[in-house]
């Protein structure tokens, strides 16, 4: 059966970890992940709370990474195209040798948080003996197992999620570049930058859960 693991890497032990801590203030969000062949992985990469002339001389620092080449600057985000070149042995195994999907992943400070869709149980301890084995920290939050079942059933959301959700899809926040700003979207719904971004990331949890059929979830924060 399909599982979905939601997993923490130290950001030391990964791609970018230069970026990240010489920015601590900066959000990164993987948008596209792909990986060409087993020597470099080329994501797309969108990131907040900096500005461009500052991420852009971290990236040119950091050894993990080659041509990092910044697509749009949108004020408040920007997106960069680049490649992983170094310590990216966990994702690589991940996508290469147990046919997994990264869904979502992003990073801060000193962590990454992924949210990795494995094709069976097994690929998930499989990843995880790789990493004890070459010494890599692969810590597991949660775990699902994709249920089948039939009907629609309701997708959970809170009022003010799906606004938030239909109105970032209708706006374009989703696409890739971005028609809007997080700002002009939070201008647009009435609420702050934090409040919509804390919309945005529960709201599209709590999608994917419902909408896969993903292990029980409960959602009290309607923030």
């Amino acid at each position: 059966m399909s599982t979905i693991a939601e997993v923490e890497f130290p950001a030391d032990e990964f791609a970018l970890r230069h970026a990240l801590s010489s920015v601590p203030e900066a959000e990164f969000e993987i948008v596209r992940l792909a990986a060409h062949d087993a020597d470099h992985v080329m994501p797309y990469v969108r990131v907040s709370g900096t500005d461009a002339d500052t991420m852009t001389e971290a990236l040119e620092a950091d050894p993990s990474i080659e041509n990092a080449e910044l697509l749009d600057d949108l004020d408040d985000e920007l997106l960069y195209r680049m490649n992983w070149v170094d310590n990216i042995r966990v994702i690589m195994h991940v996508l290469l040798d147990e046919g997994g999907t990264v869904m979502e992943m992003y990073g801060q400070g000193t962590r990454w948080h992924l949210r990795i869709l494995f094709p069976t149980r097994d690929a998930l301890s499989a990843t995880h003996e790789f990493c004890t084995d070459k010494g890599l920290t692969f810590s597991i939050k949660n775990i699902y197992d994709l249920k089948q079942s039939t009907g629609r059933g309701e997708f959970g959301l809170t009022e003010n999620q799906y606004t938030a959700l239909v109105t970032a899809a209708e706006r374009g926040y989703f696409d890739v570049p971005r028609d809007v700003t997080m700002s002009e979207l939070a201008a647009d719904l009435g609420v702050s930058q934090q409040a919509l971004s804390e919309r945005l990331r529960r709201g599209h949890k709590t999608l994917v859960e419902s909408a896969l059929r993903v292990g029980d979830s409960s959602f009290g924060d309607d923030s």
